[in-house]
């Protein structure tokens, strides 16, 4: 898919993030069912988590409008949002959606960071998957978009995402008050980072 941004046309090949147990790629419209059920399933589970929910975020129409918006962002470097699915589901009719990861909020110039956000199905909790998939969604980032800094936030008390972050060698650089509205309440951030150790000018 090309797209014109002045005289200049942009086609960048879609990922498709291969780790031991899980595909991660952007989704097509052929996912949405598959979103909404996600999102529907783990909406009690991450609610505590999440921003409040718009009314229709639940709806064909908003993850119609999302899907495209997410591939326009990617095609140039706006964002990354990423949906994972266990490789063992992928011949299946209904593929199910177990988690996501969003790269956004790229700068570069003097800056060359972005941030990083993710959620897992409950279900999924303490198997490793999200451990496998930032890993290589963070790689792929580095590697193909050339970002220095890759910055992850988490609310105090989450300390399992605290924990998954710690294993992934993100390095506790601050704590923020009243840093994010979660859930219509401000709530307190401990901010970390990964740096590129490869990152050259380009």
């Amino acid at each position: 898919m090309a797209r014109q941004m002045g005289s200049v046309s942009l086609k960048i090949a879609q990922p498709n993030i291969l780790t031991p147990r899980l595909l991660l790629r952007l989704a097509n419209q052929d996912d949405i069912a598959a979103i909404i059920k996600y999102f529907v399933d783990n909406k009690a589970y991450l609610t505590p988590f999440y921003p409040k929910w718009m009314n229709n975020f639940f709806t064909t129409q908003y993850w119609q409008n999302q899907v495209e918006a997410n591939l326009y962002e990617f095609q140039y470097r706006l964002s990354l949002r990423l949906f994972l699915f266990r490789q063992n589901n992928l011949e299946q009719d209904h593929l199910e959606i177990i988690g996501c990861i969003n790269f956004t909020n790229f700068l570069g110039g003097s800056a060359q960071y972005c941030n990083v956000g993710y959620s897992l199905a409950e279900k999924e909790q303490g198997k490793g998957y999200m451990t496998e998939a930032l890993k290589a969604a963070s790689d792929y980032v580095f590697q193909e978009f050339n970002i220095h800094r890759i910055m992850a936030n988490y609310i105090p008390h989450n300390q399992r995402s605290g924990n998954l972050l710690k294993r992934l060698n993100f390095v506790v650089e601050g704590y923020a008050r009243d840093y994010l509205l979660i859930n219509d309440k401000w709530e307190d951030h401990i901010l970390t980072s990964l740096t590129n150790s490869d990152w050259q000018y380009k």
